[in-house]
């Protein structure tokens, strides 16, 4: 019986460690109420077990889980698109692309005249050809669209030939990397609904690739083929 009592003692220790507080009421009963209050105790300690592996294992994991949808594209129909060759609109059709550094806008052109004007955004040091990664410059010279992009971060995105042999010659004749994945791209997530394209075109803020509204992605998307050369100065 006292070895009884003893263990008892020891998980009453546990459940004032567990609730915070003394069971007083408890140390100096009578032994049957001991007994009672133990059995008692001891079902509401398995149910509190019980709970907590259910429940506290859901909140830690859903607390950690990244929320991707928040900061990313969904690209399953850009995707869908792309395999369907449904990306481009037969009844239209740009043939050249020109963008001039100095106005900050893009000038689509089919057979020679100008169809539409797009303001742009540009790499944050904008003045110059770029040299290297990591120069937030616009590279300038004759290029064309090799590659269409379902894009997460920016929507979709048109993929400029930049390094050109030339540029890369360059880069190596001054020990530099000339950088690379040069892109016309549209707006991050946060902008998704255009309600700060005003707050976005009054700046300089890429990493040297051209931004336009998502709006203006969605015409060049469905405009440009693969192989439009595009001049940038």
């Amino acid at each position: 019986m006292m070895k009884r009592l003893q263990q008892q003692k020891q998980q009453y220790s546990l459940f004032e460690t567990l609730l915070g507080f003394k069971l007083f009421y408890l140390h100096d009963t009578p032994s049957f109420l001991h007994t009672f209050c133990y059995n008692h105790l001891m079902q509401t300690y398995k149910h509190f077990l019980l709970i907590a592996f259910l429940v506290f294992p859901t909140l830690f994991f859903t607390a950690c889980e990244p929320d991707v949808s928040k900061d990313r594209y969904s690209l399953e129909e850009c995707k869908a698109e792309l395999l369907d060759a449904k990306d481009y609109a037969q009844d239209g059709g740009i043939d050249r692309i020109v963008v001039v550094k100095k106005e900050r806008k893009m000038y689509l052109y089919k057979e020679g005249k100008v169809q539409q004007t797009i303001p742009v955004s540009l790499g944050k040091n904008p003045l110059g050809h770029k040299q290297e990664k990591g120069d937030f410059r616009t590279p300038e010279g004759e290029y064309f669209i090799h590659r269409k992009l379902c894009s997460p971060k920016y929507y979709r995105s048109l993929c400029i030939s930049y390094p050109r042999p030339s540029d890369k010659a360059s880069a190596v004749a001054r020990g530099v990397n000339p950088g690379g994945d040069i892109t016309i791209h549209a707006q991050p997530k946060w902008n998704a609904d255009g309600k700060s394209d005003s707050y976005t075109l009054a700046r300089n803020w890429t990493q040297g690739c051209i931004a336009v509204t998502n709006e203006a992605m969605k015409e060049l998307w469905y405009a440009v083929r693969e192989g439009v050369p595009i001049t940038i100065r």
